[in-house]
């Protein structure tokens, strides 16, 4: 059985572990490694490879639109998904121009991140139901 490697980028840390917890009792995905900021993200997609990036954008050292750019680079395969509160619609633009497949916000995540994991797995967007288009 193959399975979708997840790598999850959150600096806080009850949060990451409830997308670890969802992530642990869906059977296709496996959580490939976690970090809590832009720079330790590059170094562990490098290292992991992962098929899927959840990416938060508030992150310390190098925030998410930054590292997004640098994890397109060190792990070209992988699909980025952002996972933020941020609502501003620039920030959302500059996510989804630079390489990111979709924007999940926080407040949705309980009935939207696996369905948007799904779509961006199969090379769709996503954007969340909390986001004006």
């Amino acid at each position: 059985m193959s399975f979708v490697q997840v790598l999850v980028v959150e600096d806080f840390k009850p949060f990451r572990k409830f997308v670890c917890l969802i992530l642990q009792e869906t059977a296709e995905f496996r959580v490939a490694a976690t970090a809590s900021d832009g720079l330790e993200a590059i170094q562990k997609a490098e290292e992991s490879q992962p098929d899927l990036i959840l990416l938060d954008i508030g992150l310390p050292k190098l925030n998410g639109l930054e590292a997004a750019k640098q994890l397109c680079i060190v792990a070209p395969h992988a699909k980025i998904l952002i996972l933020s509160e941020n609502t501003d619609p620039d920030v959302i633009k500059a996510a989804v121009s630079d390489g990111c497949c979709g924007y999940v916000l926080k407040s949705d995540a309980g009935g939207e991140l696996l369905p948007a994991m799904a779509k961006v797995l199969r090379g769709e967007r996503f954007l969340s139901s909390g986001i004006a288009s």
